[in-house]
């Protein structure tokens, strides 16, 4: 994901292949069945591609790779683009979320908040839901950016939106963290509030969803586990330091690194850690991707990391000459990742081996978004770049 600002405490899903079901008394009825890790369309709706927050793209991506447009913006894109039906959806420090042409770059509309947006957005059913650093969630039409509602929190929101179907399956609910503490559960259509858990610092992450529940880690140094029908409490893992980015849920474990230089993968259900990756100490802001037997991260160690995902055990590292906290995305065999160093790599998920890179010049601290054979993010400075195969 982007570089995340953590200040006073730190000086700080397609859906998983299998349920996740904490304890007996974790909601399930209402809930749609899980889903494969790789998201069954083309689009790209959400940090991360899908409420597991897995980082797992479908379809294919060319060996060859070309730029094919860049957009300007009036200041740093750490904001990670949302890709649906063509358009490409993403958020600026200038204060404007964007929408674009995914053919050619070419601006759609605007629509402007009053704080920077780190956030990335989610698209759902005509909406865009987006945070901003003044501490708005917004909603507006992803036809035209005319703003539906906005909620008030008290502090900025740096973590994108997430969504889950309401328990009686008639409604649309929006979950988004902010650094008041809070985790807030909207109704996607009105803005009313569901319901608010307050954890014990700042969340900076998105919260992932599984299958009746949503799991984050905290400044607070915990993964939290929450019921979606109601925001309860189900689970508190200690997570043993501050976390500052997302957590990827899948086959009811939690996967996510944090500040004190390693990288965890939690047994929700036995509420213990099942392994610790730990190699040098340099800490991870990355958020994981998650595939059927690998985890994939980035580190600012300079390092994209490889592991077993079954026992954490490194598979591959591959060096670049920046801090790596932009968040992976794994398509077609291949590893999508930006890195501090102004390049977009492209590599072997099999051994790690450089198959492509574009230096961009400035940090690329933006997580990619990839669909429809395309990949796109944002730089330090303040453009949007989108890469493909040029056409003749």
């Amino acid at each position: 994901m982007k570089t995340l600002s953590i200040i006073a405490a730190l000086a700080g899903i397609a859906l998983a292949a299998v349920s996740l079901r904490p304890d007996a008394a974790t909601p399930t009825a209402g809930r749609e069945t899980s889903k494969p890790l790789a998201p069954a369309s083309a689009d790209w709706p959400m940090f991360r591609g899908n409420p597991g927050l897995t980082g797992v793209a479908s379809g294919s991506l060319p060996d060859k790779l070309s730029m094919l447009w860049s957009f300007k913006t009036g200041g740093p894109v750490k904001s990670s683009a949302a890709i649906v039906g063509g358009k490409v959806f993403i958020g600026s420090d200038d204060g404007n979320l964007y929408t674009l042409n995914l053919a050619d770059g070419k601006k759609i509309w605007t629509a402007k908040t009053e704080g920077a947006i780190e956030s990335s957005p989610l698209v759902l059913d005509g909406r865009v839901f987006v945070g901003s650093m003044e501490g708005f969630l917004y909603a507006v039409s992803a036809a035209d950016g005319k703003e539906l509602w906005k909620f008030k929190t008290e502090d900025k929101i740096v973590g994108a939106p997430n969504w889950v179907k309401s328990p009686d399956g008639r409604a649309n609910w929006i979950l988004a963290g902010s650094h008041d503490f809070k985790l807030y559960c909207l109704d996607a259509a009105t803005g009313r509030s569901n319901w608010v858990y307050e954890s014990g610092n700042y969340i900076n992450g998105t919260p992932a969803v599984d299958n009746g529940v949503t799991a984050f880690g905290g400044c607070d140094a915990l993964l939290h586990v929450i019921s979606l029908d109601d925001g309860r409490q189900v689970k508190e893992v200690d997570a043993g330091a501050y976390v500052a980015g997302s957590a990827a849920l899948a086959d009811g474990r939690a996967y996510f690194g944090h500040l004190e230089n390693a990288f965890l993968c939690i047994d929700i259900v036995k509420e213990k850690t099942a392994w610790t990756y730990k190699e040098r100490n340099f800490p991870y802001y990355s958020s994981p991707a998650v595939t059927k037997d690998r985890v994939l991260f980035g580190g600012r160690d300079k390092r994209v990391h490889c592991v077993k995902r079954d026992t954490g055990e490194a598979d591959w590292t591959f060096a670049t000459q920046g801090k790596v906290d932009s968040s992976p995305v794994v398509v077609d065999g291949k590893v999508v990742v930006g890195s501090e160093d102004g390049r977009l790599y492209v590599l072997s998920l099999k051994d790690g081996k450089e198959l492509w890179n574009y230096e961009i010049g400035q940090g690329l601290t933006s997580s990619p978004a990839v669909a429809s054979g395309k990949i796109v993010i944002g730089s330090e400075d303040g453009s949007v770049y989108c890469f493909g195969t040029k056409k003749n």
